[in-house]
């Protein structure tokens, strides 16, 4: 028996909708995109694709766990309760915190945010949401009086500039970068702008790419401002709904477009171009991401970007205005209850006059602080310092995903109570909890979230909680029953949770606040299981849900106009120096999501980016000794990370880019926090994730390998290696510093030879070659190669051979080769995670079909026609 089920993606700001055909009795799910859902129309992207194969059970924590020991959801709750309770009493309310997750449902989030904030008594509840996007919750609250994204998706239709500020769309907002791509092809007038130091996949479809200096973006769009100022300015606007053009003009006005494409090191013609699209074109979007946020200046530079569409009206209108690509599923979710320190619920927040007020009336607490708690990075290093002294961490991972991850660490294994809940048994993080609660994982969570456009939609339960494993928002009220907040902790379904959200919403609003979903105050279950996707505000004015906020003219300030901000460029707060004189850059893959606990149980999106790198210019290779495909160590002063080298053009020289994703559970040195500065912005406490001083240096590798076999290994001895699980196979790449006595010795103790299996072997000693399989009855069991070098075979047909039941003859004598038989394709490194399409593969068709077109490759392969990621490295192909 089978159903079919609407819910929603869990990686991206995107929110795409997901048609989930379940199989309960085997945990089966087969995923298409949901053709109604107007996020995505059906489309989904790789790691979408790929959700059928993360809800297994084989990696999930399934019962709550006391200092390693299985133990009662009975004895756990109290344990956390008592510990909570006497820690308070002990040390004060600031003796306790929260870090939670853009991967909570906004009902998990609410209650959250209503125990700490509420009746605990301090706002020392933050989220890794403030790694994202706080800096846009910022720029928006000094720009409009409220955190508010004035667009909508469909504008992408409608403009004629789409400018994709600091984003890589292409691959971390995928559905969202094809609908773009697809708006250009249908609208002839439609131009792309992609500002980004780095030239990434993005660029396939940009007219033109401003390679901009690490940082300076305050400076390009002050210089905008001031060329719109001579001929493109809505002065009737700029006078009836703005206030402070004058200040911000002022600040903007130091530089000429020559010094200005001086000081961003770019090409004054292009900034030229810019400027004069900009200025001539009225449908002008501007997509900003991390690039632009994770910054120590990241408030100013949202600010300097809407600067220059209050200047030209151009916001809250079909195909105009700023627009915050959001990271996480619910980031924008987490904002609407108060999930950052600084906030309230209902987008109230601790600095507006009245709000904590309200708040507390509505509560019924007269608990609420006066004033916001501790972001992020500051959370930690009080954790560190002894000044928190029980924390609760909600889904997420903030011992690889923060910066300065090593400090992180060290602040959990001092801490004297660690709580964590998740779906996931082990990762970093939980390996440094005294308290492991399991949490449902998607799936089986049942609740709301809210995308980047503002639109709500429902994540709901496929199957039910697997072992013990409970719903976050029970967790919470449970702990909240045990520490006497039993009567506003008494919900027994997230639809009440959500009335009251709502409800709250609405209270002593009367349009004097942008968040308002009164409308579902009194939701039926019914009408809350069958909820459509609906963008608020949705109320009584608003029933069926707000595309565009500010048409109008009418702002949430209290003077109702909207405040330019006057910006004066300043560098990052640490520059390069002669010990550290490159600058890191940080970001997201196509096929992973965050810490990798989810996507790399997904196989398939394991193969196009199997192991940590660092993309290097080819003058900064040179200059430091560096070969493609070989081994480096990064270093900066807060931490170190090795990764594989990949030399190419697309990095701008005196810079480095690596990607964030690989933890200690994945890798032996891949943790891209350890890394990164801890500097915030002054405003939003978002840290600088995007511009870290940084040296690097060749590994000192005596040699390189992998192994290949079926089951998981627990290697020793070897000093770097990553592991990647595939199709019935586990891949390890392999580095090490030392050669071994002999390498026969090395292998079959890494391999755990039990003398049960055939061996196959081959050794150089004098070129530093060994390698071998071991075959068990006719299937391939494990093959090991090493070399002196970094150049080994490709993997790609090795692992293929891991799903055959038997190996022919021929497959047999082309073990040790590492290259198929005569006759017989090699795929080739994967291009297409969709479809698991690789370079090779494509490369044949290409030139047996005489292939021309990324099309004519879809058509023949289906390489590009899901997602679409790949084009980019399709056209590269062709070329």
């Amino acid at each position: 028996m089978t159903q079919t089920i609407n819910t929603t993606c869990p990686y991206c700001g995107v929110g795409c909708g997901v048609n989930a055909t379940v199989s309960a009795s085997n945990r089966h799910i087969q995923i298409k995109g949901d053709q109604s859902h107007p996020a995505n129309f059906g489309r989904l992207c790789s790691k979408g694709s790929a959700l059928g194969e993360t809800v297994g059970l084989a990696e999930r924590l399934l019962e709550p766990r006391i200092n390693g020991q299985t133990a009662s959801w009975e004895a756990a709750l109290d344990l956390v309760a008592d510990t909570l309770l006497k820690t308070i009493a002990a040390h004060g309310k600031d003796s306790v915190a929260i870090y939670g997750s853009g991967q909570l449902l906004t009902e998990d989030y609410y209650v959250a945010n209503k125990l700490m904030k509420g009746f605990i008594g301090n706002a020392n509840i933050d989220t890794n949401s403030r790694l994202c996007m706080s800096s846009s919750v910022a720029g928006h609250k000094r720009a409009f009086g409220s955190d508010t994204v004035p667009g909508c998706y469909a504008d992408f239709e409608h403009a004629d500039l789409i400018v994709l500020i600091g984003s890589n769309t292409a691959w971390c907002h995928p559905v969202s970068f094809q609908r773009i791509r697809a708006a250009k092809e249908a609208n002839p007038r439609l131009k792309i702008v992609v500002i980004d130091p780095r030239r990434t996949a993005t660029c396939d479809i940009a007219d033109l790419h401003l390679p901009l200096a690490a940082g300076s973006d305050t400076t390009l769009f002050n210089g905008l401002l001031k060329h719109l100022s001579a001929s493109a300015l809505a002065d009737g606007y700029i006078r009836h709904h703005t206030q402070g053009f004058a200040e911000a003009l002022t600040a903007a006005s130091s530089a000429d477009m020559a010094q200005v494409a001086a000081d961003c090191l770019l090409n004054p013609a292009d900034v030229a171009l810019f400027f004069a699209w900009f200025t001539a074109t009225e449908k002008v979007m501007s997509l900003y991401s991390q690039g632009v946020n994770q910054s120590t200046s990241g408030t100013d530079k949202v600010n300097a970007i809407i600067n220059c569409h209050l200047a030209t009206g151009r916001i809250g209108k079909p195909g105009m205005g700023p627009f915050s690509l959001t990271g996480q599923p619910n980031a924008m979710g987490g904002r609407e209850v108060g999930g950052l320190s600084h906030q309230l619920a209902a987008h109230m927040d601790f600095a507006t006059p009245g709000d904590i007020n309200r708040v507390a009336r509505f509560w019924q607490t007269d608990n609420i602080p006066a004033q916001g708690g501790l972001p992020a990075v500051a959370l930690f290093d009080a954790i560190y310092e002894g000044k928190v002294k029980a924390v609760w961490i909600m889904g997420t991972n903030p011992v690889v995903s923060l910066p300065n991850a090593d400090k992180v660490k060290q602040a959990l294994q001092r801490c004297d109570f660690v709580v964590v809940s998740d779906c996931i048994a082990d990762t970093d993080t939980t390996a440094l909890a005294h308290v492991l609660l399991p949490a449902q994982g998607w799936s089986e969570k049942n609740g709301t979230v809210t995308n980047s456009e503002r639109r709500i939609s429902r994540q709901r339960s496929l199957f039910n909680g697997a072992g013990n494993a409970k719903p976050d928002w029970w967790i919470i009220c449970q702990v909240a029953q045990r520490m006497g907040f039993g009567e506003a902790f008494a919900f027994q379904h997230p639809v009440e949770i959500f009335r009251e959200h709502a409800a709250l919403s609405g209270f002593e609003n009367h349009g004097s606040r942008d968040f308002d979903i009164s409308a579902f105050a009194d939701i039926s279950l019914t009408d809350y299981d069958d909820l459509q996707p609906v963008q608020w505000p949705v109320n009584a004015a608003n029933p069926h849900g707000t595309a565009r906020l500010f048409a109008d003219g009418r702002f949430f300030t209290p003077s109702g106009k909207a405040q330019f901000i006057a910006i004066t460029p300043r560098p990052p707060a640490n520059l390069p120096d002669t010990d550290y004189p490159l600058i890191l850059n940080t970001g997201r893959l196509r096929d992973q999501w965050h810490t990798m606990t989810r996507t790399a149980l997904a196989s398939q999106l394991n193969q196009h980016k199997p192991e940590p790198f660092v993309e290097v210019h080819p003058t900064d290779a040179e200059r430091f000794g560096l070969l493609h495909n070989s081994l480096a160590t990064l270093e900066s002063r807060w931490g170190n990370m090795t990764a594989r080298v990949h030399i190419t053009d697309g990095q701008k020289p005196g810079n480095l880019f690596v990607p964030m994703h690989w933890t200690a559970h994945y890798a032996s040195h891949g943790r891209m926090g350890a890394l990164v500065n801890p500097a915030v912005d002054p405003v939003s406490k978002q840290p600088e994730c995007k511009h870290t001083p940084a040296r690097i240096r060749t590994y000192p590798a005596a040699w390189y390998g992998f192994i290949l076999a079926r089951q998981p290994l627990t290697l020793s001895g070897t000093a770097y290696w990553v592991k990647v699980k595939g199709e019935q196979f586990y891949r390890y790449e392999l580095a090490g510093e030392h050669l071994p006595t002999t390498w026969q010795a090395w292998a079959q103790n890494q391999l755990g030879e039990d003398g049960t299996g055939q061996w196959q072997e081959y050794q150089d000693a004098s070129n530093g070659n060994y390698r071998a399989a071991r075959l068990v009855g006719q299937q391939l069991d494990c093959v090991v190669f090493i070399a002196t070098h970094p150049n080994l075979p490709e993997r790609n047909w090795l692992t293929s051979l891991f799903v055959k039941a038997a190996l022919s003859d021929a497959e047999r004598r082309a073990l040790l080769t590492g290259k198929p038989p005569l006759g017989v394709a090699d795929v080739g490194t994967i291009v297409c995670a969709c479809f698991n399409v690789g370079e090779k593969t494509i490369r044949t068709a290409i030139q047996e079909q005489g292939l021309k077109t990324p099309q004519e490759v879809g058509r023949c392969l289906k390489a590009g026609t899901n997602c679409g990621s790949c084009v980019p490295e399709v056209k590269a192909l062709l070329g």
